[in-house]
């Protein structure tokens, strides 16, 4: 048999997908990249999607090892993964403490309480949600299907894994040269005409993001785009040189508008889509069987709640009342998190956290620190769903298991909890709390968005006028919530998003043989794949390097 004929080699049972052996790879993987996610967090700003990465290292270790299957691969990387997101929910939020107070007092128990309650709250609408935006909405979930692609195309080999490994070093390459030796120096080819109106106009050069928009499509990507010409073409620009407001004014409006229409879309996901089939996605957690959609028994959700809310208000001084809000929040917020991620690969988790944030400091009365702790829950609740729904994509295509996807999930989120607590601490105790915020040592960018964001929406009329309009946009089926975060996001990312979308849009119409037969996609999967595991390495040598320094 030619390797082109090769089939793929899929696991006939749950013990071939979750092994022992995937589950020993999947936990040190995820020790090693939730420290190195932490540090890259609050050094850098950013985090780079860990499953392009995850997914090839799980399929080489367990090749080596023998006898393995695409399900076991895909099982032991959503493992590996769930850690990265959560300590990105941590160091996009908590910082802002120690940026507003530098004397402000964190006992370690608090922390541990809410980044594991974040998870455990993770884990709960994973599991419900999963059928509802994988299986019902069918969202695109682009970093999912670029690694499920990986692995399919990887495990077959022949041409298409020639293509697919090409582009990914192509793309390996260029990255290299623009992030290690800063060939292209900052990265973004600005527009400087955009530019005095307080717009970061412009053009990312990420092959990454022009593959997302590939896989996404003209579609979403249209829309995405409009959201970022209303944003800043509409409110920033024409809204100045119509004399209608000042320079702060109209970022003030542009973000307000956008969280605005993130908010209304994740209440109209709720309202229209998860309160209909409220039966079928919450019954699990009150039937007899209390199994849902194939996948765990959630009979004990109700009570881990009920549980949380009390361990949240007594160890971590919350209160009650911001207590059950965090716990709704959450359930608003990982809806929103995985509409957010399903259909434009980008995961706003310290948004969400704000959104809860500002909602339950309206209806409660709560200290500084503990706005910060509901901030934090809600970050680290989205950071995991959002990574773990491009998982359950990924398995969805591969036909695994989901109740072994979710146990790895379990595994890989609860280390994350515990290590990323100790990386935080460990760098406050040798930097102290001034080096949150500064821009020599850890600048934490995000948190110092929560920060700024604790008294509140800078613009009620424009949330306003988003929320409403967003909810009544969703009910009639208009993609809002990528509309929402065209607004909001610096312009730069969306305009090479929209690159992406209309290349798709042209292979479409120029040549659609060579899209039926899915080539595209492939060479999209490794252009995302490339850049993808080599900004998790530059962030795994950037870590080593910080860590060296303390």
């Amino acid at each position: 048999m030619s390797q082109e004929e090769r089939s793929v080699k899929y696991a006939t049972s749950f013990k071939e997908q979750f092994t022992v052996r995937g589950m020993i790879i999947g936990a040190v993987g995820a020790i090693i990249l939730t420290m190195s996610s932490m540090f890259v967090a609050l050094k850098l700003g950013a985090l780079p999607w860990p499953i392009m990465f995850v997914a090839l290292v799980s399929m080489f270790a367990l090749k080596a090892l023998g006898n393995t299957n695409i399900n076991e691969i895909n099982v032991t990387h959503t493992a590996m993964s769930a850690g990265a997101m959560v300590a990105g929910g941590l160091a996009f939020t908590l910082p802002g403490i120690w940026m507003l107070d530098a004397n402000a007092e964190v006992s370690s128990v608090a922390l541990v309480v809410i980044t594991l309650g974040g998870v455990i709250l993770g884990l709960i609408f994973t599991a419900l949600f999963r059928k509802y935006f994988i299986e019902v909405k069918e969202l695109p979930y682009p970093m999912g299907q670029a690694a499920a692609e990986t692995l399919i195309v990887g495990d077959e080999g022949g041409k298409k894994a020639g293509t697919l490994f090409a582009s990914l070093g192509v793309a390996a390459l260029f990255t290299v040269l623009r992030d290690w030796f800063g060939t292209f120096g900052a990265g973004v080819v600005w527009f400087k005409k955009m530019m005095p109106f307080g717009s970061l106009g412009g053009m990312w050069l990420s092959l990454m993001l022009v593959a997302v928009g590939f896989i996404i499509g003209p579609v979403f990507i249209g829309v995405w785009f409009l959201g970022a010409i209303i944003g800043d073409f509409g409110i920033l620009i024409g809204g100045q040189m119509a004399g209608l407001w000042d320079a702060a004014t109209a970022a003030s409006i542009k973000s307000s508008l956008g969280i605005g229409l993130m908010v209304g879309t994740g209440i109209g996901i709720i309202v229209k889509g998860i309160l209909p089939k409220a039966k079928e996605i919450f019954g699990p957690m009150f039937s007899k069987s209390g199994v849902g959609s194939g996948m765990v028994s959630l009979r004990w959700a109700p009570i881990v709640m009920v549980i949380l809310a009390f361990v949240f208000t007594i160890l971590a001084d919350m209160g009650v009342v911001a207590s059950i809000c965090t716990i709704i929040g959450v359930w608003l917020a990982t809806a929103m998190s995985s509409q957010c991620v399903g259909q434009s690969g980008i995961n706003p988790m310290e948004i969400f956290g704000i959104i809860v944030l500002i909602a339950t400091k309206a209806v409660s009365s709560i200290g500084q620190t503990e706005a910060f702790f509901v901030a934090a829950i809600v970050a680290v609740a989205c950071g995991l769903v959002g990574d773990v729904m491009n998982d359950f994509k990924a398995g969805y295509i591969l036909k695994s298991d989901p109740k072994a996807q979710w146990l790895g999930e379990v595994i890989g989120g609860i280390i994350g909890a515990f290590v990323s607590v100790v990386v935080l601490l460990v760098i406050l105790k040798a930097y102290g709390p001034s080096a949150f915020g500064n821009p020599d040592m850890f600048p934490a960018p995000q948190a110092s968005a929560v920060a700024a964001m604790v008294g509140g929406i800078s613009h009620i009329p424009a949330f306003v006028i988003g929320l409403i309009a967003a909810v009544i946009l969703y009910i009639v089926n208009f993609p809002v919530m990528t509309l929402g975060l065209g607004v909001y996001l610096p312009f730069y990312l969306s305009m090479t998003a929209f690159i992406g979308g209309a290349l798709r849009f042209i292979v479409m119409k120029a040549a659609p043989k060579f899209e039926e037969g899915g080539n595209g996609q492939i060479i999209a999967a490794g252009l995302l794949g490339g850049e993808a595991v080599v900004g998790v390495i530059i962030a795994l040598v950037q870590a080593i390097r910080i860590m060296q320094s303390l």
